[in-house]
């Protein structure tokens, strides 16, 4: 199983992109989100991956953080979510958003992501109610990302998709922190007793609300909106 790759980017598009690995051309599926984050090609890059085979294939998936791994084997548990759509999914959402969605019971956001329609959406939300806290949970120890390969700049093959202004750098780190904090506050509710599908509706709820809260703020937060009404 190939795990990570690092390497050198040599071509870029909008939902892959080919990384040289001592000589050796790897094309990585990603998502848009991953995409637009991802450095000029001749940079060093490494991503996290999961590889689908199949009798007559063998594709590699990547992945900015093992967090958006973990998301993407969840997704593809569930009946008719390939991989495919599990990165349309996380390219549409991200997973902080797809994590709000699941816990908050918002199908018409996972319905979003191209592909996927009103009942595939709601099959999504209903098998991984249950499931979704979990890796919510783990959130803090996953949001480490990938890394980067040393190597030398290489010249880029000509058609290769230009990374964005400020690819790579701000959003992810935004999105890293709000994972991390949204897994300390799930932690500290549960440990105070509350089912994980509760606490983590609460948090889902209380972080849309309040994007900016840091950790304690968060669980104030969302106690009181678990606090017994009247």
């Amino acid at each position: 199983m190939i795990g990570r790759i690092a390497g050198i980017i040599l071509h870029r598009a909008r939902d892959h992109v080919m990384i040289d690995v001592r000589g050796v051309g790897y094309i990585v599926h990603v998502s848009e989100r991953t995409a637009a984050a991802l450095p000029p090609a001749g940079q060093a890059v490494a991503l996290y991956t999961d590889l689908l085979v199949r009798e007559d294939l063998l594709q590699l998936f990547g992945f900015p953080t093992l967090l958006e791994k973990e998301w993407h084997k969840l997704l593809t548990s569930v009946q008719g979510v390939g991989a495919k759509v599990s990165l349309a999914v996380l390219g549409t959402l991200g997973p902080e958003g797809l994590a709000r969605a699941i816990a908050l019971g918002d199908w018409s956001a996972v319905r979003k992501a191209q592909g996927v329609g009103p009942k595939l959406a709601q099959r999504v939300v209903l098998e991984l109610k249950d499931k979704a806290p979990q890796v919510m949970a783990l959130g803090g120890d996953l949001t480490v990302d990938a890394g980067s390969a040393p190597g030398p700049a290489i010249e880029a093959e000509p058609g290769a998709v230009p990374a964005p202004s400020g690819a790579g750098t701000a959003a992810p780190s935004a999105a890293v922190a709000s994972a991390r904090i949204a897994a300390d506050a799930l932690s500290a509710l549960t440990n105070l007793g509350y089912a994980q599908s509760e606490a983590a509706a609460a948090v889902a709820e209380t972080q849309a609300g309040e994007p900016g809260a840091d950790t304690s703020a968060l669980i104030r937060a969302a106690l009181r909106s678990l606090a017994p009404k009247g």
